[in-house]
């Protein structure tokens, strides 16, 4: 299992800053939850509206998704073959197929045979490849919801492996006097501090450091609420609520009174969330736009 660990380990994931580019680990989760059914291609018609629906859940807000980047690029990680009935007109501007000629070429993408071969000799090497791709790309708080969107949440035990500085947690809750910075929630069962979690305002995914800057104190509930995207932070600290939420009465209490509100703040200034974190967030997770 080691071997097929270590070459999606070594995924080429597009960069230019600290912008995030889930593209082909979604692809690749999407891919890993069709194999487990016994489905061992997916055609780009099948995969790109699924693929634009994962993106917009868990990718940044973008003006454009473009599902057909990874599905052609990961070929170049040699985890992944496209064939078609007929060949495909590449891009001008590079060989890359459009997503109309990969529609119209009926194209398949697969995982090349010597991986599925390895995915499938063990029944627990789909999952653990599964946990590794979540590990890389996502926060824990995110994980189960990503494995139920491709089908594998029977097939995934959540576990995190990443190695965490033990003191960022107590740091943060301590900065925020052990209550949640944005519904005041301080629930103590005898001495023990339950429901009270240390948010990484820039993720680790991104290289987000443990420091108390980078972290704000939330509930269980807002602390997942904004690693979704449904509520960021602005540099003035108050809260901005994404347009995008919406739901029952009770909504209205969770979150979206605190539209416009000022979270609760550590008392040392050096202790404030720091702007680049926030602006990390604010253009890398948060789904665009806010509410007026």
């Amino acid at each position: 299992m080691a071997g097929i660990l270590d070459r999606f380990q070594e995924l080429s994931v597009w960069q230019r800053g600290s912008e995030r580019a889930p593209h082909k680990p979604l692809l690749i989760l999407l891919a890993l939850g069709a194999l487990s059914r016994g489905e061992k291609s997916l055609s780009f018609e099948q995969a790109e509206p699924r693929l634009v629906e994962l993106l917009k859940e868990f990718g940044p807000a973008r003006k454009a998704y473009h599902p057909e980047y990874p599905f052609w690029r990961l070929q170049n990680d040699g985890l992944w073959v496209v064939t078609a009935d007929e060949a495909m007109r590449p891009r001008a501007s590079n060989n890359d197929p459009p997503r109309s000629e990969l529609r119209r070429a009926n194209a398949q993408g697969a995982f090349t045979e010597d991986v599925q071969r390895a995915l499938l000799q063990q029944p627990a090497t789909i999952g653990a490849v599964a946990q590794q791709v979540l590990e890389q790309s996502f926060p824990e708080t995110l994980h189960q919801d990503i494995l139920d969107a491709v089908g594998l949440d029977d097939s995934v035990t959540v576990a995190t492996r990443r190695r965490r500085d033990p003191n960022f947690r107590r740091a943060v809750l301590v900065a925020y006097q052990f209550r949640c910075a944005m519904c005041g929630l301080d629930l103590r069962v005898g001495t023990l501090t339950v429901g009270l979690e240390a948010a990484h305002i820039k993720w680790h995914q991104a290289h987000g450091p443990d420091s108390v800057d980078n972290g704000i104190a939330f509930c269980s509930l807002h602390h997942k609420l904004f690693d979704f995207g449904a509520f960021t932070v602005a540099d003035d600290h108050r809260v901005l609520v994404s347009e995008q939420v919406n739901g029952s009465p009770a909504v209205d209490d969770v979150l979206l009174k605190h539209h416009g509100r000022v979270m609760t703040l550590p008392r040392r200034q050096e202790e404030l969330p720091k702007p680049e974190f926030l602006s990390w967030h604010l253009s890398e997770v948060f789904k665009q736009r806010a509410l007026p």
